[in-house]
């Protein structure tokens, strides 16, 4: 495939690569979002975060996703821009659920899968999909990912083609290239400048402020002891025991967790300054953790796993120690991840995340149209209601 840039006679070339190693590590490093010396750093977008998984095999044509990285260079090969893009043969690890087309189709005759996938495999988290180098004319090749895109999903004879948890700004491109858009929930925590903890306490309603410190007080009850680790204390023993209750955790959830333990020690070895660990210890021994991921104006909550199980301890360890961590280090917010009504109760309130979904078979395409308009709907309608329930203070 080739595109013309606007604005000059110099040809762009996209091209298709199987795997991240297609890029190297520093021109990756010079798209907006994956620099870490940005504000904007996504650690999710990053090369060692993409890198990892498909080093461990955790995304792979095995587990079902095959990269189909786009790669947009100028003549001379400097790379302009990038998509993370997956042909994926199932829906799992996806976050932005789409089952009831695909069984829509298939009972019709047709056949959903394979399919595209624009996402950071297993992640919930917004983050530029539409990757252009900072070098670049952000608009120009914006239009030439997304118009690719399409491009690449007709010329393989697929169904459908899907970019989740794309930030705002670049679903209006996305919608002009063809794409339906859909709207869902999550719960982020803002940090208004906070001195301290108790700062953010001082905004919540008298009722809900004590509740919380109830419920801090009981996580910790059993003789629990809290712990931050970060860089050089993520030991190959540190991830032992957080991968440990991961896999417990897990397995109980949804049957078959995404990442093995290569994946983690990969992290350790490339992204450790990226890293936050909340680790729970009772009687010297680690029973339950979650991780995080430091942005440049974001801390990440992600997976959390426990082989104890105590009352309250997963909000203390996933929600309470991130917001403190985000006040002590001046993080602007903390996003906990998708879906739970009950963060609102903590100080977490809701925003709207976005996706754009490419539907090829005119009649599905149709369908989902059509629910999506009352979907979106039901969504505004459900966050409106949410925020009049928000714990702070009115005004």
């Amino acid at each position: 495939m080739r595109q013309n840039r606007d604005g000059g006679d110099t040809a762009a070339r996209l091209t298709v690569a199987t795997s991240l190693d297609a890029f190297t590590p520093e021109e990756w490093a010079g798209l907006r979002g994956a620099m870490r010396s940005d504000g904007a750093y996504n650690p999710f977008i990053s090369y060692d975060f993409l890198w990892a998984l498909e080093e461990s095999g955790c995304a792979t044509r095995r587990t079902g996703w095959l990269g189909q990285h786009l790669r947009l260079e100028a003549s001379d090969g400097a790379l302009l821009g990038a998509v993370p893009c997956y042909l994926k043969s199932h829906s799992q690890g996806e976050y932005v659920f789409d089952y009831g087309w695909a069984d829509a189709l298939e009972r019709a005759g047709g056949r959903y899968y394979p399919k595209l996938q624009v996402s950071v495999p297993f992640t919930p988290v917004t983050g530029p999909r539409l990757l252009t180098h900072s070098d670049a004319e952000e608009a120009h090749v914006h239009r030439a990912l997304a118009e690719g895109l399409v491009t690449l999903a007709n010329q393989l004879g697929l169904s459908s083609l899907h970019v989740t948890f794309a930030p705002e700004q670049e679903i209006g491109v996305l919608q002009r290239a063809g794409f339906l858009t859909r709207t869902d929930q999550q719960f982020h925590f803002f940090n208004k400048g906070y001195a301290c903890y108790d700062d953010f306490l001082e905004t919540l309603t008298s009722r809900k402020r004590k509740a919380l410190k109830k419920e801090r007080r009981a996580a910790l009850e059993a003789g629990i002891e809290l712990e931050w680790l970060t860089g050089s204390d993520l030991t190959e023993a540190v991830w032992d025991d957080f991968f440990a209750f991961y896999m417990d955790t897990g397995s109980r959830k949804w049957g078959r967790p995404y990442l093995n333990r290569l994946f983690f020690s990969l992290l350790g070895e490339r992204m450790a300054d990226d890293i936050l660990l909340v680790m729970a210890k009772r009687a010297g021994r680690s029973v339950a953790g979650a991780i995080n991921f430091i942005g440049g104006d974001a801390l990440y909550g992600r997976n959390w796993g426990a082989v104890e199980h105590h009352p309250f301890l997963h909000f203390e360890v996933c929600y309470h120690q991130a917001i403190e961590f985000a006040i002590a280090n001046k993080i602007n917010r903390v996003e906990a991840g998708a879906q739970g009504e009950h963060k609102l109760a903590r100080g977490y309130v809701p925003v709207t995340t976005h996706s754009a979904h490419y539907i090829a078979h005119p009649g599905l395409r149709r369908a989902v149209a059509d629910y999506l308009s009352g979907e979106r709907r039901e969504v505004e309608a459900i966050g409106e209601f949410l925020a009049q329930h928000s714990p702070y203070k009115k005004g």
